[in-house]
């Protein structure tokens, strides 16, 4: 059977499998040994990318890169491809998104291809580069890359480049760093003028995530949707809090995508998987 087929049954299980996405549990470890063997198979880590057919999202080229102890084949990781079948289930009900923190341009590309209007942003000058290298190989038209990071407020911030995992890079102060660091200027934008016309934002800032939620106007979140990873302890307890408090709803990976009780039932790390924050009373149809 052709890896391609493979993608495709692999969607179609994540779609029907919801409570099953739990990190750790039985299933959520073969569909990820499943998922790792596929990639493989596609040549992903070849310098030049070479397309390969990528489940229901059509033709996909994506350029390797090596990013200290991490690399982009570590972007097609499980908990990545539960959000893409999230994409995918409900193309027909957003239009408009946020991709904050866009990395190389992955999750850009896929909402695109589910006929998403994306702005994505990404403070990084390298990463940058390669998401609008990753956007060119895709011939994607309805991304609109911006070279800055999301915040409550529009201005200037020190971002610290964390070289031996530039994926965990963030804004200053956010979290520890450790390692050899770059530190450099960049441009910071305010969510509260980018949310107007947005039905979903999706949301990796590396320990910035709630000042970007909380800056958003309690009134958006009657039509917006948020989906995100939570980076420690204190960030689920301030998270948790505030959506109590403004009688917004969270659902989370971790109990298979059931409505948040509990602050213990809020994830802590990218190891727990990811938060969704909606108004609706349910989770939406098949993440």
């Amino acid at each position: 059977m052709k890896s391609e087929l493979h993608f495709d049954l692999l969607f179609r299980a994540l779609t029907e499998s919801r409570s099953l996405h739990a990190c750790g549990g039985p299933t959520y470890q073969v569909i990820q040994t499943a998922a790792n063997e596929l990639l493989e198979q596609c040549a992903v880590r070849e310098a030049s990318p070479k397309p390969f057919r990528f489940g229901p999202f059509g033709e996909l080229a994506f350029s390797y890169h090596a990013m200290g102890t991490r690399d982009t084949v570590h972007l097609f990781g499980l908990d990545e491809l539960i959000l893409f079948a999230f994409y995918w289930a409900n193309r027909g009900r957003y239009r408009r998104t946020l991709d904050i923190g866009a990395n190389v341009g992955l999750h850009s590309i896929i909402m695109s291809r589910c006929g998403f209007s994306v702005t994505a942003f990404e403070p990084d000058p390298t990463h940058f580069t390669w998401l609008k290298e990753n956007l060119r190989l895709n011939q994607i038209r309805t991304v609109q890359p911006i070279q800055a990071a999301v915040s409550d407020h529009t201005g200037q911030e020190e971002f610290v480049r964390v070289l031996g995992n530039t994926t965990g890079s963030h804004l200053a102060g956010m979290k520890d760093a450790y390692g050899e660091l770059e530190r450099f200027p960049v441009r910071v934008e305010d969510i509260s003028s980018l949310v107007a016309e947005v039905d979903l934002m999706k949301i990796d800032a590396e320990g910035h995530e709630p000042e970007i939620l909380f800056a958003v106007p309690a009134a958006t979140w009657g039509k917006c949707d948020a989906v995100l990873e939570v980076g420690s302890v204190k960030n689920a307890e301030r998270i948790f809090n505030h959506f109590h408090k403004i009688g917004v709803h969270m659902f989370a990976q971790k109990i298979g995508w059931n409505r948040v009780q509990h602050l213990d039932q809020v994830p802590t790390s990218h190891r727990e998987g990811s938060l969704f924050i909606s108004s609706r009373a349910e989770m939406l149809p098949n993440p």
